[in-house]
């Protein structure tokens, strides 16, 4: 018996022999040299014999969360009267029985709502990750593994921005746990498992892929989620995404469903982003996010050709924070934030997740563009303030306004502006500290009508700059005529909002 290509046929062809041996090495080579990217895909490459090892390995550690709130006995309908009747009338004593006995029921049966959901232990010693909406106002939380042993669960603290909640449960021995896994490492396409309690019907697994990733559904202001397409249902919430290797790289948390049900859209916090969150609540019950001090916007293309921005990229600073980091470092309404820690700046949305995540105290790289070239600024970073210190941080000081009146027609923009009098500051209900120009007209069709420009909005700034009078508006207006930019850069300021507006310029 001989082989297939043996000493007789390379006899007779030599040529197919050294053929074939080129063949061989140039294929073992090239897994040499593929062996590293061979590794990852074996990773990602769904089991042939199944999920069932992975699911054995990291099912224990989720668990079924169930809460249970007293509801007020007030019953939720209207209090309808008792029907009028003659005196004497037979219906009279019955249906004051009637309304008297009903109402003693409501007095005497207090109801009780009940929520199911997931999550998943992160510690030996019981501390359970869920989402804030599945323990949301409960004043009774239990924890159920799926060996159907049950622990009452106390809550550590909870995050509304990001819908994370941290429950306690305190057991005789260690409890099964999972690890996270860095979900920037989690590509689409991606094999992924979810594991929770869909409907109550206990512990559920299913598997899919990753299918898109950065997906801001307008839950809060950190927005980030990965989207699944394993099948994902009520109850599944606060339960883990785990990857291949039996780590947690999401926290199930929606659905996108106009039925309710699964159509295979399911959403997830990515673990970089949950794990920092449920570590502080860890610590000390409460969340501590870096703050740099800015409003932000997105910078559209009309704004990275006025500012002179190779690329539509960053987020440009709408304003900054009196006494804020930011205003600290010098950096400036106008900029354009490229890079954040040494981390780019791709989307506006990006940022805020960035310094989120950075710790309080850290002083961090800063790339900004401003006025045509870049600039490098380190800035300390503090800690986020609450709603009510923001308030009292905005508070601008007041600024002298200009005391001569002037009205322009600025027809290359499509609007009229007038320096700010006493009687416009009432016609528009402007500040006694409101700075720059007033429009008093917008004409139709034109520049400042498309972006929604209208009377009583502020021109604060034009191309970086400060104005205070029509005629430095069309002064600065001539000027970008004059070096043939096709738009201009306006600060706007309505009602206290800052923004940054293109407009194009009319020949």
């Amino acid at each position: 018996m001989r082989s297939a290509i043996g000493p007789d046929d390379a006899g007779r062809q030599p040529w197919m022999a050294g053929v074939t041996r080129r063949v061989l090495l140039a294929v073992a080579l090239g897994l040499l040299l593929l062996g590293d990217a061979t590794g990852v895909w074996a990773q990602q490459k769904a089991p042939a014999e199944g999920f069932a090892d992975i699911v054995a390995k990291v099912a224990p550690a989720v668990v079924n969360v169930s809460t249970r709130k007293e509801v007020s006995a007030q019953s939720d309908q209207p209090d309808v009267p008792m029907p009028q009747f003659p005196p004497g009338s037979p219906f009279e004593e019955f249906f004051k029985d009637f309304f008297d006995r009903d109402r003693q029921r409501e007095q005497q049966a207090p109801r009780r709502s009940f929520s199911l959901g997931s999550g998943f232990v992160i510690d030996p010693s019981g501390y359970v990750v869920t989402n804030n909406h599945v323990i949301a106002e409960a004043d009774e939380i239990t924890v159920a593994f799926n060996n159907d042993r049950e622990y009452p669960a106390k809550l550590v603290g909870r995050d509304t921005k990001t819908d994370l909640a941290l429950l306690k449960i305190e057991g005789d021995q260690p409890f099964p746990y999972v690890e996270w896994a860095d979900s920037d490492q989690i590509r689409v396409g991606d094999w992924m498992i979810a594991i929770g309690n869909p409907f109550g019907l206990g512990s559920t697994v299913t598997a899919g892929i990753v299918s898109a990733r950065g997906r801001d559904i307008r839950a809060g202001p950190y927005d980030d989620f990965i989207q699944v397409d394993a099948a994902i249902n009520r109850g599944n919430s606060g339960g883990p995404s785990f990857t291949l290797d039996g780590k947690v790289f999401g926290v199930n948390t929606a659905i996108f469903s106009p039925s309710g049900g699964n159509v295979g859209i399911g959403f997830a916090i990515p673990a970089n982003l949950a794990r920092p969150v449920i570590e502080s609540l860890m610590r000390s019950g409460r969340v501590a996010r870096g703050w740099l001090g800015v409003r932000i916007q997105t910078v559209t293309d009309e704004i990275a050709e006025s500012l002179g921005l190779p690329e539509t990229r960053g987020a440009l600073v709408a304003s900054v924070t009196s006494g804020g980091p930011a205003a600290s470092a010098q950096i400036q309404p106008g900029d354009v934030i490229l890079e954040f820690d040494g981390k780019k700046v791709d989307r506006m949305r990006s940022l805020p997740r960035l310094v989120a995540e950075t710790a309080i105290g850290k002083e961090v790289d800063v790339k900004v563009w401003r006025r045509g070239e870049q600039k490098d600024f380190h800035v300390v970073l503090g800690e986020l303030p609450d709603d009510e210190q923001l308030a009292e941080l905005g508070q601008g000081q007041q600024q002298e306004q200009p005391q001569a009146t002037a009205i322009a027609k600025v027809d290359a923009l499509g609007v009229t502006v007038s320096t700010i009098s006493p009687d416009l500051k009432s016609q528009y209900n402007l500040d006694d500290d409101a700075k720059g120009v007033v429009i008093t007209d917008v004409s139709q069709g034109s520049p400042a009508a498309e972006e929604n420009l209208r009377p009583g909005d502020l021109i604060v700034e034009i191309g970086q700059e400060e104005v205070s009078s029509p005629p430095e508006v069309m002064a600065k207006v001539n000027q970008a005529k004059r070096e043939s930019k096709k738009s201009i850069l306006l600060l706007v300021n309505r009602q206290g909002d800052l923004r940054f507006v293109a407009l194009k310029l009319k020949d």
